[in-house]
This record gives C-alpha cells, structure tokens and sequence, in this order.
C-alpha cells in the first residue's frame, strides 16, 4: 500500500494564496468599517480578479469594475420602470445579457470581460431587488461600492507585495515563438535535411506550435499595458512583432511548397537554388548568433548585401533552354518569398531589439501600426445561439418563479445567467458546467459548517480571520495551478456564497437549503438548455471554421482591391484559426473528414497570394485577371457556403497559365510588381492545382514546356 503523501506546493503558489487572503480580508474589513451591507461580495471579488501576474490583475481589475459598473447603470435604468410587470422584466433582463454575451465572444480577448460582467451583474443585482424596486439604487450603488472596494484591495496587494511581472512570460512565450519560426526556416534552408522523395521534411507541429504561440502571445499581450515593469512601454512593439512574426508564416509555407514544386518539376533541387539556400542559411547562422545586432557589423551587412543581389538573380532568371517557363516562373516565386521572409526577419529583429531597449525605460520607437485583436477569428452565428441559449435559460427560471412564487427563485435566474456566461466560449459547454455543478456540490458541507456552526461563534474580526483562513488559504494554492483552478473557483464561491448570507441576517437552516436549491437548479437549467441549443461537436466547429476561411478568401477575390494592412490581418486571423482547429482536430481523434491541417495552411497561402494578386493586378490584361479572380471568389464562395464537393471551374487553370505566360514574356522589362504578379500567380496554381503538370498550358498554344 502506497504511503499517504500530503500535496507539495511551490513558493510561487504559496505567496499567490498568502496574498489573495491577505486581500480578501483587508476588503473584508473596510467594507465592514464602512458599513457596506455586504462585505463578502468585496471579498468574493478579490478571488475573482486574482491572478499570479500583478499585471494581469490590474487589467482584469479595470475591466471587472467598468462591467460592474455598465451592469448596475442598467439595472438601475430597467429595474424601476418594468418592476410592475414581472414578465416584461424578466425578458428584458434576459435580453441584455444576451446582447452583453455575445459581443463578448465578438472579442475573444481578455477585454471581453467588461462586456460579460456587465450582462450577468445585471441579474445578480436586478433579480434579487425585484421585490424592493425603491430600494434598487442604493443596492446597485452598494455592489459598486463593494465591487469597487475588493478591486482595488486586490489590485494594491499584488502589485505592491512581491509583484511578479508579465516580463518573463512574455519574453519567454516571444523567444519561443521566434525560434520555432526560426526552426521552420533552418530546415527549410538545409537541403539535407528533405527526404530522398522530395517531400519537405515533416514540421508540422512546428507549424502548431508557431500557429498556437502567435494566438496565445496576443492574447497575452492584452494585459502588457498594466505591467509593473517598463514592459508596459513596449506593448506596441509586442503587438507589431506579433503581427511581423504572424506574416512570416505564410511566406516560410510557400518556401516550403516552392523547393517541393522544384523538386518535383526537375527531380532535384538544381545548383543555383541550392546555392542561394546555403547563402540564406548562413546568413540565418550570423543573424541568429548571440549579441548580434539587426542593423549588425559591416561584414553582417555586406553578408545581407550579397544574400539579396543572389536571390534578386534567382528571380531575375532569363528565358533559356536549360529552365521551362514552369521553372523560371518556380524561380521568382520563390526568390519574393525569400526576399519576404529577408525582411520580414530583420523586421523582428529590429522590433525585439526595440522591447529591450523599452524595458531598460527606453521609449521605443514605432516601427510600423499594430493590427491589434480586431483580426483575431470571429463566430457570430455561435455567438448568436450562445446568447439565445442565455435568455432562454433566464426565461425558463424566471417563469418557474414568478409561476411558483418561490422566495429564492431569483437565486436560479441569477446562476443560470452566470453560467450561460462562463462557459460559452466552449464548444461544448456542458461538461465544464456540470464540472462546477460538482464542486458546488462538495462545497456544500463546507458551507453548511461554516454558516450554521462556525460563523455564529465569530466575535470579532480577528476571529473571522482565524475561521476563514483554513479554507480561503488552501483553495487559494489551488488556484495558482491552472489543472485545479476551476475546481477551487467552484467550491470557494460555494463557500464564500453562503457566508454571504450573514451580510442579510438569514444564515439558517431553511434560507440554506432554499439557496442551495436555487444555485442548483439554477445551473441544471443552464446545462439543459445549453445542451438543446448550442453544444456542439470539435468536428462540427472545425468545418465551421474551415467554411469561414473560404468565405472569406471568396470575398478577397472579388473584391475590387486589397491593401497590405488587409492581407496581413488575414494571415493574423488564419493563423487564429489554425491555432483553434488544432486541438479540435486532436480531440477528434486526428482525423476530421472534410478538414485537414494542411488544408489550413494553403488557404493561409492562398490569402497572402490572393492579396498580392489584387495589389499588383495592373500588371495582367484587365479581362484575364476580372476572369481569374471571379472564377476563384466563385469556387470559394460555394465551398463557404457548404458545397465540399464544389469544383474547381474548368477553365481557371489555364487562365493562370495564361496569365503567367504573359506576364514571363521576354520582352517584357521585368519589375517588382510583375515579380510579385508571378510569385501570386505561381502561388495560386500550386494551391488550387497542387497536381498539375509541371508546365504551363495556354488555350491555343498547346503545352508550354
């Protein structure tokens, strides 16, 4: 029999709980010395705001209290004029949380708190002041109060008592998505490394890794401009190498795709491509030394110098026997998206150096505009049923009350509200929902001892720290571990809950078990009308999410034209994409029919070409690029619209082909934009026709080899 071993925990964990307590109690007091009526919302709020990073405090501080305070302002408007008409109250409470709910999942970053809290603090304070509509601003402003109170005791605790800094986590989670993107491209670099069937060698959960890192860094990110540290000077730097980082990627998988097209079309990589890979990764080698400098030494530069006038040769190849027009067109492909990833590289590293100097106190210098979270992957139809599941659960519990006349029925249509909330940002809610069900449940006992046995010992505040200590304490260290944070969340607002009764005088057996039974059917509504509505299945939000990306690459084709900003936010939001098919992909068991994570990463490729194709249109007869790009807006809008099978329209290969050929005529003077024309054309037929031969056939002319 194994030996009982009590849970280790670590110094981190130890403070992160010390100073929660510390916070709840100093919030417990004042808001008693204050006469607030109910000092355990103030400490209630300073677990809810608890974070291991004083920075992520301080912003879910700012936001918990701006969606406090938009919630009590719409209680106070609603409540008094509908407080006659229980019905019609309901339903309008129910609808502004609705409508908070979804524009919170419109946002999908740490922001959207404001806009949650204040849809449900609008129940929590309404609900419960139905009967006492008279006394409804004095209550909305005591929650203010106390809210307010818990916020900024929380706040003050961890940002001045050992504040740990955002700095390392950051930094560590930016270093790491650049050496996985350096990965790609150092292997993409070492024609050694390729299997002997020309297949570039396998990275993709290097490409998972980078895709996750990007999402997970600008999520992060949101909370840099409260840091205790100089980080916070660098936060646009942070967001712009986000955004440098994410344009990578497209450019490292054309790269990718382009030396398998040489390979294939020639059935080796020939000397003049190999030798540019070799120059690229040496010069990859010198770039990524230690102490090396962006703008760098005069050898560094000279380096980079001599890197650019070989890849701009590779592009310019000449018309000859020894290259078909496919192979020269190969060429300049991949010599812009060499020259893309050349720059786009020196482009972080010049921001990376701008954070160090910014978190010596330097002010760093604004490169270039962050796109921000507005690019990030939206889903407005599940963010729509999200919310109906939300006023539905609210209706269903408010009519139980008002048909019953149950005194604590308003305790179920607040909890339904909450945890219609809380969860919806899943794709199947329901599991997480009866997760905390469970918790809530084990607390029971808890809150039983404390309310009906210890709390009516408490003399004095001294005594009330004493009570409360071994718990808050040890469902604090809990919380520092993401593994067990929800599970401690649920049975410490199980606890702290019920304690609540004492604020209102009716801490005994019966009121307990009333608002027990509240809470819990409260959340059974909840899980019941969010399983009829809106869970559903990783496989099923995975097409959804794939039919978003060829909606919106239909869009791209047909529109009129394009700017870079765009094309960027793009590759923003497909990387979000990739970055949420992932995991449901792998809870799937790997394998999603209609969805596959190659798939992911040619529509990135196709909206970086697509994008470049508008901007350089000019440089293709004006019938044959409107023909080019309508019949690929037409493909993708019906596959958008469910049509898996569509297909490709017949006659778009040859008008790339076409549109390639005239744009690789001799007698043309070659110039950036047409390379740029030939690098999206050559793009698009290797992603829309990744099995065609390897030569170009145009209508009239047979095949051009």
């Amino acid at each position: 029999m194994a030996a009982f071993q009590l849970p280790r925990f670590s110094r981190a964990e130890l403070l992160f709980s010390s100073k929660s307590f510390a916070a709840a109690m100093l919030a417990m007091y004042l808001a008693s010395r204050a006469g607030l009526p109910r000092p355990f919302w103030a400490l209630m709020t300073t677990y809810v705001v608890a974070h291991p990073l004083a920075g992520a405090v301080r912003s879910k501080a700012l936001y918990r209290f701006c969606g406090t305070l938009i919630g009590s302002v719409a209680t106070v408007l609603l409540v008094p004029a509908l407080s006659n008409a229980p019905e019609l109250l309901t339903l309008v409470l129910a609808l502004w949380v609705g409508l908070c709910l979804c524009i919170s999942l419109f946002d999908r970053t740490p922001r959207s708190y404001v806009f949650m809290l204040a849809g449900y603090t609008a129940a929590l304070i309404g609900f419960p002041s139905v009967q006492t509509p008279l006394a409804l601003f004095d209550t909305a402003v005591a929650r203010v109060e106390e809210i307010g109170l818990g916020i900024l005791c929380a706040t003050l605790v961890h940002s001045i008592a050992w504040p740990t800094g955002l700095a390392p986590t950051v930094l560590g989670l930016l270093d790491r998505t650049l050496q996985d993107a350096r990965k790609w491209l150092g292997d993409l670099l070492q024609p050694a490394g390729r299997r002997t069937d020309g297949e570039p060698q396998p990275l993709a959960a290097d490409r998972r890794r980078l895709a996750g890192d990007i999402t997970q860094l600008r999520l992060l990110s949101t909370h840099v401009p409260f840091d205790t540290t100089h980080l916070r000077w660098t936060a646009g730097a942070i967001r712009a190498m986000q955004d440098r980082v994410a344009a990578l990627t497209p450019a490292l998988s054309a790269v990718e795709d382009r030396l398998l097209a040489l390979e294939q079309a020639e059935g080796t990589l020939a000397p003049d491509v190999t030798a540019v890979l070799a120059q690229a990764a040496q010069w990859l080698q010198e770039e990524s030394a230690p102490g090396s400098e962006p703008e760098g030494d005069a050898a560094r530069l000279q380096s980079l110098q001599l890197l650019r006038r070989s890849i701009e040769a590779l592009g310019a190849t000449p018309p000859s026997a020894q290259h078909t027009p496919w192979g020269r067109a190969l060429r300049i492909g991949l010599a812009g998206r060499l020259e893309d990833l050349v720059e786009g590289w020196r482009a972080c590293a010049r921001l990376r150096m701008d954070i160090d100097e910014g978190l010596k106190g330097a002010l760093p210098p604004r490169r270039t505009a962050a796109l921000g979270s507005r690019v990030l992957h939206r889903d407005y139809g599940m963010a729509l049923l999200s919310a109906l599941a939300a006023v539905l659960a609210i209706c269903l519990c408010g009519a139980f009350w008002i048909v019953t006349g149950w005194p604590m029925g308003s305790a179920a249509t607040m909890m339904a509200a909450v945890f219609c909330c809380f969860f919806a940002t899943m794709d199947d809610p329901v599991p997480a929902i009866h997760g905390f069900l469970k918790y809530t449940l084990w607390s029971i006992p808890v809150s039983a001892l404390y309310v009906l046995v210890l709390m009516p010992l408490v003399q004095d505040f001294g005594m009330l720290v004493v009570v409360c200590a071994p718990a808050f304490l040890l469902l604090g260290l809990y919380m520092a571990r993401p593994a067990h944070f929800m599970a401690a969340m649920a049975l410490l607002f199980g606890v702290a809950g019920t304690l609540a009764m004492h604020d209102t005088a009716n801490a005994d057996l019966v009121s307990f078990i009333n608002s027990m039974l509240g809470q819990v059917i409260g959340v059974v509504v909840a899980a019941r009308v969010t399983r009829l509505v809106r869970s559903v299945g990783a496989d099923w939000s995975a097409r959804r999410i794939q039919r978003a990306t060829w909606r919106e690459l239909g869009e791209m084709a047909g529109a009129a034209q394009r700017q870079g900003a765009q094309g960027d936010a793009y590759a923003v939001r497909m990387l979000d994409r990739i970055g949420l098919l992932a995991p449901r992909i792998a809870q799937a068991g790997s394998t999603i029919e209609g969805v596959a994570a190659n798939d992911a990463l040619r529509d990135l490729r196709m909206g970086a070409d697509i994008d470049v194709l508008q901007r350089v249109r000019v440089q293709l007869p004006p019938a044959s690029a409107a023909a080019l790009l309508g019949g690929i807006s037409q493909f993708f809008r019906q596959r958008g619209r469910g049509r898996m099978d569509a297909a490709r329209p017949a006659n778009l290969l040859p008008q790339i082909d076409e549109a390639l050929s005239a744009v690789l005529d001799a007698r043309r003077v070659p110039s950036p934009a047409s390379r740029s024309a030939v690098t999206a054309l050559v793009g698009l037929r290797r992603n829309l026709f990744p099995d065609a031969p390897p030569r170009l056939a145009v209508p009239g002319q047979g095949a051009s080899t």
